[in-house]
């Protein structure tokens, strides 16, 4: 009865973007200050901040980004007191020295284009991330192993998801007797991470129809949005923190519902310039643009996706 009588503001975390100017402006500044450091006397470059923010740190706020910051300087001021006259440059490759071996390490997938493997995109309270999913198949009597520890909702998607392949095996050039010879095995890596919600729908069906297929998925595309049993695709949230994580990982393309294109008005300009979005509404459209060959050969969608508007910033 409380809640309901109070306006709910929702904050979302820090961009990498709001990350780095803080640190810049804030963060670094007092701390060099805390440990009697004069300016000019050590320079921490931007990819080293981004560097600390991507491989030491997991968070929606600054908290522990501050106490890292805080660490390089305590060790740089040791040195200043042990006689080194300096100046002091912090770049990405001198961290290891200071902080250690990276914590956080960037999946090493989605470099090539691969057979049963596609790239999708998640939200996580500590921002955007990319997640693989991939699909196996070895002989067996039909049975569907689904691995990574995944929450009940993924778990459904991924059902849906093979209903709907089985359901258009035949316009996908596949045999409807397959299923009852093979066995198929859906794992999503990082299998100590737990993960939910349905905005991997397209990434599932687009990892069964690559295997099924033996069609490869573009390395560089990535894709989100929950599906249907009738193959229309659904809107999902957190596509501002999911497209800043693409671009974090080299992505150029995203593909999106079509319903979300109000979110990409969210997208700061910068950032919005170096990802190119395409806007779908069905599950047809999404196999088409994320395989390297359409799988729809011999009978092409008739509808094509729609583009994206450009996306502006805050001024």
């Amino acid at each position: 009865a409380l809640k309901d009588r109070m306006e709910i503001i929702r904050l979302s975390g820090y961009t990498d973007v709001d990350k780095l100017a803080i640190a810049k402006k804030y963060l670094l500044p007092r701390q060099l200050e805390e440990n009697g450091i004069r300016r000019g006397k050590v320079t921490m470059r931007d990819k080293a901040i981004l560097a600390i923010i991507h491989e030491y740190t997991r968070e929606a706020g600054l908290r522990n980004l501050e106490r890292e910051i805080g660490q390089v300087c305590r060790k740089l001021a040791r040195k200043i007191a042990e006689g080194e006259k300096g100046p002091f440059a912090v770049t990405p490759k001198s961290l290891a020295k200071y902080l250690g071996a990276p914590r956080n390490l960037q999946e090493t997938e989605g470099e090539v284009d691969e057979v049963g493997v596609a790239t999708g995109l998640a939200w996580t309270p500590t921002g955007g991330d990319i997640l693989f999913v991939e699909v196996s198949l070895v002989d067996g009597k039909g049975s569907v192993m689904i691995t990574g520890y995944l929450g009940d909702v993924m778990k459904e998607s991924a059902q849906a998801a093979l209903s709907w392949v089985r359901a258009h095996a035949r316009q996908l050039g596949i045999e409807e007797s397959f299923f009852e010879r093979v066995d198929l095995h859906l794992h999503v890596p990082e299998g100590a991470i737990p993960k939910d919600g349905p905005s991997a729908g397209v990434t599932l069906v687009t990892a069964l129809v690559s295997m099924l297929t033996s069609r490869p998925v573009r390395a560089r595309v990535a894709m989100t949005g929950e599906i249907t049993l009738s193959g229309r695709v659904l809107p999902v949230g957190g596509l501002k923190e999911k497209a800043l994580a693409a671009l974090r990982a080299g992505i150029n393309h995203v593909i999106a519902p079509a319903r979300n294109g109000k979110d990409l008005e969210e997208i700061p300009r910068h950032e919005a310039r170096q990802v190119h979005f395409t806007l779908v509404k069905t599950m047809d459209e999404v196999l088409s643009l994320a395989l390297t060959r359409d799988p729809f050969s011999a009978k092409k969608a008739s509808r094509k996706p729609e583009r994206a508007p450009r996306a502006k910033g805050p001024r």
